[in-house]
């Protein structure tokens, strides 16, 4: 914690840098900026809320964090940027965007890696053996720390015809997250991989810029895209973990006490949002049902498994001599 000693004046223009502010009542209070890119009512824009609020629970009142959703403060790549740099302290983003700040984070983000929600989640547990590691090398090279992951769902296709193999997608245009890991997915799948910021995605859906995209199913619920969109394939290409990052300036200002209630926030926040996605996976399927979305999975016909043989071949061909070693302590993970 900064001390109560340091004048005012220079206590603040310290804080700005390391993406915090200062309660003039007090040196030893202390708000965080937190900016995303989601609705506050999506899963992913609640947790956030959540953590707010264990925070200030846990630190006293010492720490507060002050909430940007919507992408105020900027997009996918500015967010992760924003941390690195410390001009926030809080984000939450794909590991594939962290992956552009430490390359090896990509390698999380990788289709039909998980045998199950369970293994994603061990394998993203901030002290697991991969993790554990490899986030001290992250703030090493990039400033940005590994505070928690929460599950995000699985990801599906959407667009407005009906897909069963990856020939249907011959020549269609698919928004993608605009990252390597992602714009190979979407290639594989067989598609034309268009990088699209989440900011921009309703619009380049409506307007025909993109003829579809891939989310988790929350996403499409909270996004409304079944009001742009006709049809949800199953094809489950990606199991995804939402990665909370801290700035590492902001991490070490802290005192030992409130990293620590942080983290203990940091842990009870992950069980709770990934829970909550649980639960909501399959009503948001039926919400998007009842809307009039048609969705398509195996018993109408998709073929999941030469999606996924497509795929991985075409992730294997491009990231598999960089990943590799990383990709063999993943499948260890139990």
């Amino acid at each position: 914690m900064l001390a109560k000693l340091v004048r005012t004046s220079h206590l603040t223009l310290l804080a700005g840098a390391l993406g915090l502010s200062v309660a003039t009542a007090s040196a030893q209070e202390v708000t965080l900026r937190y900016g995303h890119m989601h609705t506050p009512t999506s899963i992913a824009g609640m947790q956030a809320e959540w953590l707010a609020e264990a925070i200030e629970e846990k630190t006293g009142g010492e720490v507060s964090v002050e909430m940007y959703p919507n992408s105020q403060l900027g997009r996918l790549q500015e967010l992760a940027e924003a941390v690195s740099t410390g001009s926030i302290a809080l984000s939450h983003n794909t590991a594939g965007a962290i992956g552009s700040l430490y390359a090896p984070f990509a390698a999380f983000d990788t289709p039909y890696l998980y045998r199950d929600v369970d293994h994603l989640m061990a394998v993203m547990d901030v002290d697991s053996p991969v993790m554990s590691e490899l986030n001290e090398e992250l703030a090493a090279a990039s400033g940005v720390r590994l505070l928690y992951a929460f599950y995000f769902g699985t990801r599906h296709l959407t667009a407005n015809q009906e897909i069963l193999t990856s020939e249907d997608l011959d020549g269609v245009k698919i928004r993608s997250i605009p990252f390597p890991i992602y714009m190979a997915t979407v290639e594989g799948m067989g598609a034309i991989p268009v990088p699209v910021d989440w900011s921009e995605v309703p619009t380049a859906l409506a307007t025909g810029v993109v003829e579809g995209q891939e989310n988790p199913v929350n996403v499409v619920v909270t996004a409304k895209l079944n009001e742009v969109q006709s049809h949800l394939m199953l094809t489950g290409h990606i199991s995804a973990a939402q990665v909370v990052v801290i700035s590492d300036d902001t991490w070490q200002s802290l005192s030992p006490e409130n990293q620590a209630a942080i983290a203990e926030a940091a842990q009870e926040v992950r069980q709770r949002a990934t829970d909550a996605m649980l639960e909501a996976e399959a009503s948001d399927l039926a919400t998007l049902a009842e809307a009039g979305m048609q969705i398509v999975g195996p018993e109408q016909g998709l073929d999941v498994e030469a999606f996924k043989s497509r795929v991985q071949a075409r992730i294997a061909e491009e990231f598999d001599e960089q990943y590799g070693d990383l990709y063999q302590l993943i499948r260890e993970t139990r």
